[in-house]
This record gives C-alpha cells, sequence and structure tokens, in this order.
C-alpha cells in the first residue's frame, strides 16, 4: 500500500538538497521516491508473514494491526550505513534476553554480525542497497528461554526442548509494534537472542542467536529466504521456489544464462530436448533430534541399489566438542569423524565424502556415544546418506552449473542449479550461488533506485554558471569502500550516466554525476532528465528493468 509522506522530500534527494530542490524531482519507477504535489510515496511493503520461513519487508506505510500494543522503548545505533533510509533495504537487530548491564555486548553483537555478512560474498558487493541498525531494548533478565516458556524479555524468545534448532518468539505483536515504530527505517526486523549457541527462525521475524560460528551463517540463510525470495536447496524441506527451483523438465530451465558451457554442450537430450538431470538420490534421511548415550549406540538401516559410484554421508550433531566423545560407523567402518575446531558444544553440520559405491543391499549406519561425561548434551540432530554417479553422470567440480535434483520431505524431486555451491543448500557455506546473488540484486533495487537526488547551486568562478550535481547509490565507479577497486575490477561494474534537455544529450554530462551549463542558456522551470544504467557480471538478464532509473529534474532557481 502506498502512503503520502510530505516529510520524506528532504530524505528521498541528496544529502543537502533542499526541500524545495527535492520537491521538483520525480523518479521515473513507481514505488520508488515520486513527485505528487510537493509530496512523495513509496512502495516499501508491509509485513505479511506467514509459517513457510519467508519473510516480507515491514515498514509503517499501512495502519498498525497492532495499534493497541506500544512498542518497547528503543536504543536506536547506526552500524553500517550506505546512504538514506528510505532509498534503502533497511535492515534492524532488536535485542532480546541482553539486560541493561548487557547493553554494550548487544551493539558488539550485532556488528559482528553486520560486519560478517557484508564483508563476504555473501552480501558484499550489494551493501551499498543496504543499511544495517541496532535498536536495544533491555531486558529484566538474561538469555532465552528454555523448554517452552521465555525469560522476562521485549519479544520472548525461547527454545521449545533440548534441541539446538528453532528459537521461537512468544511476543510477534511486540515485535511488529517495535519495527513500525521505526517507520521506514524497518524494513526486515531481526530478533538477536542472547545465546551462545546454534538456534534461529525464518517467517515473520528473522530470529537469530549470538552464536560466534552459527549465528552469522543462519542469519545469511534466512535472509536469503527473506529478500530475494527463495526456498530451500537442501534435501528434506517443504519450500522450493523462487529463482533456485525449477520443477517441470518440460520447461526452459530458469537458470539456463548462467549453465556451464559444458552443460550448454551436453546437458540437452538431443532427442526430447530436455535438461540432463545429474544422476543422484537420496536413500536416507532423518532427523532424530535425540540424546545420545554409551549404554546403547543410536543406529539407522536403509537400502541401496548398488548402482551408484559414490556416496556421502551427512550429519549434524551437537554437545560434542572433542573426536574421543563419539564414533560413527557406516557397515562397521570408522567413519574417523572429527568435531569443528573451536565448535565447543555447539551445533554442526558434517559431510564424508566416500568415493566409492555402496553394494546393493541394506546398510546401516551408526552413533556410538563414547564420552559418559557428555550424557544429557550430546545430541544426534540429522542423518542423511547420498549417493551420486561418477563424474559424467553427476558433475560435482565447484561452480558447475546444471540441473542438480534435490528432494523433498514428502519424497518429490525438484532441481537446484550446482551441487553444493550455495548457502541456501549448505548453510555452513558464506556464499550464494550465482542464481541466487542475481536474484538478491534485483530483489534489492526493486526497491531502491540508483539516484538519491540531484541538487543544484550556481558557480561565479568563470561567469555565471549552473552546476547540477547527482547523488547516486555508490556503486560501480562510485564505490568508496576499502575494496572498491577489487570489486569494480573482478564484477566488471559501470554506470551510464545520461543528461538530457528538451530531448538533446547533454554531452559535457555523459557518464559525469555533474552537468554544468552557462545559465543564460538556463531558467526556472527548465526540465532536465537523468537516466543511469547500471551493469555488474552479477546480472545477466534484466527483464525488469530493475538497473536503470531515470529522474526528471525541474529547475528552481537562477544565478
Amino acid at each position: 500500500m502506498l502512503k503520502l509522506l510530505p516529510w520524506a522530500v528532504l530524505l528521498c534527494g541528496a544529502v543537502g538538497t533542499s526541500v524545495a530542490q527535492a520537491s521538483h524531482e520525480a523518479f521515473s519507477r513507481n514505488g520508488k521516491c515520486v513527485s505528487q504535489d510537493r509530496t512523495y510515496t513509496t512502495s516499501k511493503a508491509v509485513l505479511r508473514g506467514d509459517d513457510t520461513g519467508l519473510q516480507t519487508p515491514l515498514g509503517a506505510l499501512e495502519e498498525s494491526a497492532n495499534q493497541d500494543v506500544p512498542s518497547p522503548h528503543l536504543e536506536i545505533q547506526p552500524l553500517i550505513i550506505s546512504g538514506p533510509f528510505i532509498n534503502r533495504v533497511d535492515l534492524v537487530f532488536f535485542s532480546d534476553g541482553y539486560t541493561v548491564d548487557e547493553k554494550d555486548k548487544f551493539i558488539e553483537d550485532a556488528m559482528r554480525l553486520a560486519d560478517d555478512i557484508s564483508g563476504n560474498q555473501t552480501f558484499n558487493t550489494v551493501k551499498p542497497l543496504m543499511n544495517f541498525w541496532a535498536a536495544f531494548s533491555p531486558s529484566e533478565e538474561s538469555g532465552v528461554g528454555k523448554d517452552g516458556k521465555p525469560n522476562k524479555t521485549p519479544f520472548g524468545l525461547y527454545r521449545d526442548g533440548t534441541e539446538l534448532r528453532a528459537v521461537y518468539y512468544a511476543y510477534p505483536e511486540v515485535a511488529a509494534a517495535a519495527c513500525e515504530s521505526m517507520g521506514q527505517q524497518c524494513d526486515y526486523p531481526i530478533l538477536l537472542g542472547n545465546d551462545p549457541l546454534y538456534g534461529g527462525l525464518g517467517g515473520k521475524f528473522t530470529v537469530i542467536t549470538s552464536s560466534i560460528l552459527n549465528g552469522p551463517q543462519i542469519l545469511r540463510h534466512e535472509l536469503g529466504h527473506s529478500i530475494i525470495p527463495v526456498g530451500e536447496e537442501y534435501d528434506g524441506g517443504f519450500a522450493y521456489f523462487g529463482v533456485n527451483a525449477y520443477h517441470d523438465l518440460s520447461e526452459p530451465v530458469p537458470w539456463a544464462h548462467w549453465l556451464s558451457a559444458s552443460s550448454s554442450e551436453h546437458d540437452l537430450d538431443s532427442e526430447k530436448q530436455t535438461p540432463k538431470v545429474e544422476r543422484s538420490i537420496m536413500p536416507m534421511q532423518t532427523y532424530p533430534w535425540t540424546l545420545l548415550n554409551t549404554s546403547t549406540s543410536w543406529s539407522t538401516r536403509f537400502v541401496s541399489s548398488g548402482t551408484f559410484s559414490r556416496h556421502l554421508v551427512r550429519f549434524s550433531l551437537s554437545g560434542l566438542p572433542s573426536k574421543t566423545d563419539l564414533k560413527v560407523e557406516l557397515d562397521d567402518v570408522d567413519l574417523s569423524w572429527k568435531p569443528k575446531v573451536g565448535l565447543g558444544v555447539d551445533r554442526w553440520h558434517y559431510d564424508v565424502h566416500l568415493d566409492r559405491g555402496l553394494e546393493g543391499g541394506e546398510h546401516e549406519l551408526r552413533f556410538t556415544l563414547l564420552n559418559k561425561e557428555r550424557e544429557g548434551i550430546a545430541q544426534l540432530c540429522s542423518a542423511e546418506i547420498l549417493e551420486f554417479g561418477d563424474e559424467n553422470e553427476f558433475n560435482s567440480t565447484p561452480g558447475h552449473y546444471g540441473v542438480f535434483p534435490t528432494f523433498s520431505d514428502t519424497n518429490e524431486t525438484s532441481y537446484r542449479p550446482t551441487n553444493e555451491d550455495c548457502l541456501m543448500r549448505i548453510v555452513t557455506t558464506p556464499n550464494f550461488c550465482k542464481v541466487c546473488l542475481e536474484g538478491l540484486w534485483h530483489a534489492l533495487l526493486s526497491r531502491v533506485n540508483l539516484i538519491d537526488g540531484v541538487s543544484e547551486s550556481c558557480h561565479q568562478d568563470h561567469g555565471s554558471t549552473k552546476v547540477l550535481n547527482a547523488s547516486l547509490v555508490p556503486l560501480a565507479q562510485l564505490r568508496a569502500d576499502a575494496d572498491a577497486a577489487t570489486t569494480l575490477a573482478a564484477l566488471d561494474e559501470s554506470y551510464t550516466i545520461t543528461w538530457t534537455k528538451d530531448g538533446k544529450v547533454l554531452e559535457e554530462g555523459t557518464n559525469k554525476t555533474t552537468v554544468e551549463v552557462p545559465s543564460g542558456k538556463w531558467k526556472v522551470g527548465d526540465k532536465v532528465v537523468l537516466d543511469v544504467k547500471f551493469s555488474t557480471k552479477e546480472v545477466k538478464v534484466d527483464k525488469e528493468g530493475h538497473l536503470e532509473d531515470q529522474l526528471e529534474y525541474v529547475l528552481v532557481e537562477s544565478c
């Protein structure tokens, strides 16, 4: 829903642009700042969450459904700011389980998470389109609730049982009120629980913990659902949708423009003209969420067809900090499991790749707790077996883009772009695949205008000169961070900038953010049009025109 925001005029423009100037600017795309009776409209959407793990933007642009629920007092601090919040996608960390004395810890935790996800490939290249904020509200009790009971905290985060899995919120109406109280400064609310161990949740609000190892990876994954938005790529889920999901092999491959060269040459069956599907199968998957004990091993059996060349044993564990705590065996063969270094008792996901096929028939996977002192915390969370054809049948090369099967919780098959190059499949991977990253650019640029605003001024140095200066989102040659040169070269980014007046291109302003002309040639009321196009290797297809914007500026003063 659109809502007129008279006070937003200045925020839509560049810093230093006057209200009078800004009120004469008009962005061409609906939903980004457009002129209407000296006010602006915007389409930052309203949160409509469900239970699918999705999240859509939340802004104070519609009458609140929680008018009777007050927001907790918030102390708001900027973490990473790239531009005016009305023309950026704003992510806000809200504190839960942090007492007054732990305010500094909350800020440090939020800053660490923001730095982590924007400092590597995940959100690094799109960082200029985003702002990160911290909103502190003190809790009476420290930490996250347990056994289904929340502590005395603003949003009531709690774990349902013993497993390091989901962290739930008891007071979503308070969280909604908190985000809405920030207006358009809050698009994606993130509830940050003061807990050192694995846990999180997607949906109406992204929930994460301050876990050093797991907090960032869960946040990256959940924001993939929220912002792009896409479904899962791992096996055993139920939500497979978005740019990374393919369901009907009779239809064109959605990511055909990203297929590897070998895929383009060999991945289409010449007779049926259907994509070549990489050959794999999942004979077993289970989520036991069981506490282990030394008296009895936990085991499960499965059947293999014996027709595959390789297999993978995948499992996740918690409460097991030492390699002497546990033995993992497949058909009585020790898989030599070792915990991740520095993990402690937190949860982690492990893969054991075996470059040989399983024999046809029944097999047993067994977990044996060796250290009695770990009883009560040692937990087997999940286990899975995957089988693959040889490299000609299943291309496992990192960076290869093709058609890879994914198996749902009901054993239905959908298809993903890569083997395991994406954090939407492997949560411990810090990167999106190219398909998801392209989707991220589109999602952000559908709601951020490349043009922050235009200002005008007069110079008297060499006669009277009218100067128009465009403020653009700092991408391409305008990137200013420490890695700007490297990013620019790697992505081959560029801005194409064109100024026109009366249908004629102002050549002196081509690919420049500033255009200067003798003031006698222009008068108050004249219109100048600014067209900006952005290009990057990370976006190959732009059907909706998200990578280009236009602004019409009306001169308001003479020199």
